[in-house]
Formats: structure tokens, sequence, C-alpha cells
């Protein structure tokens, strides 16, 4: 990762060691991309303002047709997603929330935890959001704004500082992922198979051939059951796959999970055994669900105006 052209007279971002960065991605001056963060910029289309911050664990993804844009001051919580939308300045985003493609926040907009955003939407100034759909309980009161200066130490005025560009490389990297054995189980990866250097697979895992998986994806399957990943498989950035007792996941071919998904092999209703086996048919399952259980993949999935794949641009395979 580099910093390329930092002018001395303005205050460094701070980027966490494990936070990963695809491609180039401008980062304000004292903004914060904390631990756990992917950012995935197609043709530089990334764009974090000065001194806003993206906390644990969230992924951002900007495509030529889907931009990001974050203003100044802006604070997104721990596992935000932001895929394609513009947001303004002094916006506060809670944990878990979700900004679809081409969806706009206007300045000083407030989110509560687990909002999610659907394509193209656009949101007046200074409104407060919460649901999913969202709905506007409100305009941001004097109180809040209060708050949220309190929180960033009153300091609210906006700067012209340039920022910079950091540059990693948007390709999977030589490391191929980490593996980790649990007991005398060690995971499995098919021809082809593309792991992004910060994926961690444990134990009982099998990824098929031909799939992919993306930066900051947890698969664990260890003494519970095994967790099985059909060919041409996409999971990507930051998802989490793990099992509970007695259960089995099944991932069937073509399937696009993420980014930011968590699924869960718990028992649901219907199940037959006590072996209990979780499939995913062909197609695409691209938000966050509410709950931990995992449900099965629409065919159509969730996907902006123009019908095309709200997770923007597959990551390059071309590394290996």
């Amino acid at each position: 990762m580099s910093l390329n052209q930092l002018l001395t007279d303005q205050p460094r971002p701070q980027i966490a060691d494990s936070a990963t960065l695809l491609g180039n991605v401008h980062v304000g001056a004292g903004a914060i991309l904390a631990q756990g963060l992917v950012v995935r910029s197609h043709g530089g289309n990334v764009s974090v303002g000065n001194y806003s911050a993206v906390l644990e664990n969230g992924v951002i993804i900007g495509t030529p047709e889907h931009p990001v844009r974050v203003g100044q001051r802006t604070v997104f919580g721990h596992r935000a997603t932001i895929v394609g939308a513009t947001i303004g300045d002094l916006c506060e985003i809670g944990n878990g929330a979700i900004l679809m493609p081409g969806s706009r926040l206007g300045n000083g907009c407030i989110l509560g935890e687990g909002t999610l955003v659907p394509p193209d939407s656009v949101i007046p100034t200074d409104s407060v959001l919460v649901g999913r759909p969202p709905h506007v309980i409100r305009s941001a009161t004097d109180a809040d704004r209060e708050r949220l200066a309190v929180l960033r130490q009153h300091q609210t005025d906006l700067t012209d500082y340039p920022g910079t560009v950091v540059s990693g490389p948007i390709s999977a990297g030589e490391g191929m992922g980490t593996l980790y054995a649990y007991r005398d189980k060690v995971p499995v990866i098919g021809d082809g198979a593309v792991l992004f250097d910060s994926a961690e697979l444990t134990g009982d895992v099998v990824i098929g051939p031909q799939s992919l998986i993306g930066a900051g994806v947890k698969i664990i399957g260890d003494s519970h059951g095994p967790v099985r990943v059909g060919s041409r498989v996409q999971i990507l950035e930051n998802t989490v796959l793990h099992l509970l007792p007695d259960n089995e996941l099944i991932i069937d071919d073509d399937v696009i999970i993420g980014p930011g998904a968590m699924i869960t092999a718990a028992e649901s209703a219907g199940a037959a055994s006590s072996n209990r086996r979780q499939s995913f048919a062909t197609g695409v399952l691209s938000a966050p669900s509410p709950s931990s259980a995992p449900a099965r993949a629409s065919s159509n999935g969730i996907s902006s105006a123009n019908g095309r794949s709200s997770t923007g641009s597959r990551p390059d395979r071309s590394a290996r």
C-alpha cells in the first residue's frame, strides 16, 4: 500500500494495518479507516472526505457506474456497507447500515443501526432514518447536532485539504488467504479458485473450482460440521460463514454472497433431522440478513435500478 503526494502541511489519514484497500482510493486529511475495513475501488471511484471515519469491519465498493463519495466529518459505524453511494458532510451512519448503489444522502443525515437505503434513493438533508426499508422519522434537531458535535469534540468545520491517493493492488495477492487446520480437518481449495490475502478459512471447508473468496471473508467449518462451496461461487468482502453444532452448510454453484453478509447455519423451521443441511441455490444474496439464520438465495437478488447486481464489478482474479 502506498500514499501518493501526501502534503506535509495536512494531517495524515489513519489507516489500520488490517484495513485492505484494493485499487486507488482518495483518502481525506485526518480520515480514519479502521481495522478490518475492506475498500474496493475500481478505476479510482472511492473518495472518503477529510476527517471522516469508517469503523471496524466495514465494506466500501465503488465502480465507474456507481462511485462512492463520502463528504467531510461523516462517521460510519461498525460493519457498515457502502456500495456505490454518495454521502454528504457531517452524517452519522449507524452500525450495520447498508447503502445501495445510486443512493444519495444529504448533509447532516442520521441513520439508525441496520438501516437499509435502497438503490437510487435520495435522502434529504438533516433526515433521521431507521428501518428496512427506511422511513424518515423526523428532521435532525439542535439537540442531535449538539450530540454529534460532542462526538467530534466540537470540530465540525469543513476544510479544504486536498487529501491523498492511497493505492493497493486490486488483484488477489500471492498469499492466497490463510488456511487453518482444526483437529484433523484442513480446508481444501479447488482448481482455479482464488482467495484474497486477508481471507481466512478454518477446518472442514471445501471451496469448489473457479470460486472467488474476497478480502476479509471468514469461513469456519470446525468440529460442528462441514462447509461446502460449489463451483464459480463468489463470496465477497467481509462475509462470515459459520456453523453451529450438528449442521452442514452447502452453497451451490454460481451463487454470489455479500459483501458484508453473515450466514450462520443454525436450526431452521422444517428441519427433519438432527443433521441439518442449509443449502443456497443459484442466485445472489447481496445484503446482510437482519437475523442470524440463513435464507435461500433468490434468483433475482438485490439489484440496482438498471438491473445490474448490487455488488458491482467482481475483483480481479488474474493473480493466480
